[in-house]
């Protein structure tokens, strides 16, 4: 299936009606400053309990998206549904039942970590115990240092628990994990996971296409304000049954060779000098491909086998690499 066909399908897919039991309903919403339509006809819907991830390039609507979803802005055209609430006509009543992780934290620098959690708590009428979610995020040795002396990635931590501390039944994750050394984004996936486990539902942003993969229930990825595709992570990298070959050699090569190997079943440069080719011999395409460059007298700097990816999907579709 061509990735034009594959864009196609998910998007009717996602054109379907939207039920109204859904945690999160975006319908037909567009937003435009001026000029510049920065959401198109965007709709999706997220069920209650799922983790759902919205991917795209810097400039592809994201941002817009979920600050439309929080309630900081409203859509020009199409509606969208919060927890089966308008986020801005019943914010007061949505505010107490979502919690949200900003990428900019905004934390008071002159209050302790300690501090700021207490203050959050106090905005909810049941909240999350202050201790338990300090050691839970792995502040608790950090809980008397002033926020402007935390690290970038304690301040994630922190956010992430100012996040929690409402006991909310939704979460807006935006880059989660940015910042954060492996341990402690290990810690993150895990606490997403519990949260899913307890019926809570996650919409999350991210850079990091491993992220998407291993904590999504869906995918969805928009450009220029479009959705463009929208499914699981299985079936988006929809090769299953086909193992790839990626190498990093000098750009330009010609792909329409390198798909003609005979154990090839399709080769195209994801971006300039990276390559994938598909096979589901990968042995026998090994030694057609380093002898096709042998010949050519062409030199590796990198190659790796294994399953197609949502990386390779996300840089087909969009022709970006994935920048912060």
């Amino acid at each position: 299936m061509s990735a034009n066909t594959q864009t196609t399908a998910y998007t009717d897919e996602s054109s379907q009606a939207l039920s109204s039991d859904a945690a999160i309903v975006v319908n037909t919403m567009s937003k435009s400053y001026g000029s510049n339509c920065v959401v198109d006809q965007l709709s999706f819907k997220v069920q209650p309990g799922e983790v759902f991830a919205l991917l795209g390039p810097n400039g592809a609507g994201k941002t817009t998206t979920v600050e439309t979803l929080e309630g900081y802005r409203a859509p020009d055209t199409g509606s969208v549904r919060v927890l089966g609430l308008d986020p801005i006509r019943e914010g007061h009543a949505l505010k107490p039942r979502i919690g949200v992780m900003l990428q900019q934290d905004g934390l008071y620098p002159a209050l302790t970590a300690r501090e700021v959690l207490q203050l959050f708590a106090g905005y909810y009428a049941q909240p999350l115990s202050v201790d338990t979610l300090l050691e839970r995020v792995g502040l608790t040795s950090a809980a008397k240092t002033r926020c402007r002396r935390l690290s970038g990635g304690q301040k994630r931590r922190l956010a992430l628990a100012l996040a929690l501390v409402g006991n909310p039944e939704l979460v807006f994750m935006d880059e989660p994990t940015a910042g954060m050394d492996p341990q402690a984004r290990q810690v993150t996936w895990e606490i997403i996971r519990e949260l899913k486990r307890k019926g809570v539902t996650i919409l999350l942003t991210t850079h990091l296409m491993d992220e998407a993969e291993r904590l999504a229930d869906h995918v969805a990825i928009i450009d220029h304000g479009q959705l463009i595709a929208l499914d699981t992570p299985a079936n988006l990298t929809g090769t299953q049954n086909a193992n790839i070959v990626r190498f990093v050699a000098p750009e330009g090569l010609d792909c329409q060779q390198l798909a003609a190997l005979p154990s090839a079943r399709k080769a195209e440069e994801v971006r300039a000098g990276s390559y994938l080719i598909e096979s589901e011999a990968i042995p026998s395409l090994l030694v057609e491909l380093t002898t096709w460059l042998r010949e050519r007298n062409i030199t590796l700097s990198e190659l790796r086998v294994g399953h197609g990816s949502l990386e390779d999907l996300f840089l087909r579709l969009t022709g970006s690499e994935v920048r912060d």
